[in-house]
């Protein structure tokens, strides 16, 4: 008769147990170094066990240790610029303010951004930067030999660093501090395509 309030789990009626198994001594060469072949004393004990050299350990942490991914340090390379895209180009833009608007491309900046402008006295486009798998390429292309675009790098479209105060002040002097205007992030480039415009 089965017990209503066992302390401990009765058996299923019919079921066998199934004897443990053990790591056969095969298993273990596959392993490699890891594990030690040992013998055991007793007829039924099969005479050799496999035991791990190092214990696992006792202690786990509740949350993962992040790992560091090798290589994940190196900078990322830059794209590299389609055969269909040469200085001068045509592009056709696919996204962004001026999505659907044709503008020329100039050159490619290390970070693998392309330059292009519209220019801005044609079609108010200025001097912006563009990711190449927003643009499709025509075949149509204008002549820039004459356009000078050495001064324009990645850091020409930053924000200037400011530099932060760590002293705290007071609300009279917070007050009577001028605080900055804020200008247009297109400002600069916009100047420089008007200029750009009018030495063409």
């Amino acid at each position: 008769m089965r017990l209503l309030f066992a302390s401990t789990p009765q058996p299923r009626r019919g079921h066998v147990p199934q004897p443990r198994l053990r790591t056969s001594i095969a298993t273990a060469a596959a392993m490699g170094a890891d594990t030690t072949t040992k013998k055991i004393g007793g007829a039924k004990n099969g005479g050799t066990r496999v035991v791990p050299n190092k214990k696992a350990p006792g202690y786990y942490p509740a949350d993962d240790v992040k790992v560091k991914v090798k290589g994940a340090s190196k900078p990322p390379t830059p794209a590299k610029l389609r055969s269909s895209i040469k200085p001068g180009s045509v592009l056709i833009l696919l996204a962004g303010r001026f999505r659907g608007r044709r503008v020329v491309f100039l050159k490619q900046l290390p970070s693998g951004l392309l330059l292009v402008t519209g220019p801005y006295a044609v079609n108010g486009i200025p001097v912006r930067r563009v990711n190449q798998a927003y643009v499709i390429a025509t075949s149509t292309t204008v002549d820039i030999s004459k356009v000078d675009v050495s001064k324009f790098e990645d850091g020409y479209f930053g924000k200037p660093k400011v530099a932060k105060k760590k002293q705290k002040k007071s609300s009279d002097e917070f007050f009577a501090e001028e605080q900055p205007v804020r200008t247009s992030a297109c400002q600069p480039s916009l100047a420089c395509s008007k200029h750009m415009a009018m030495t063409n």
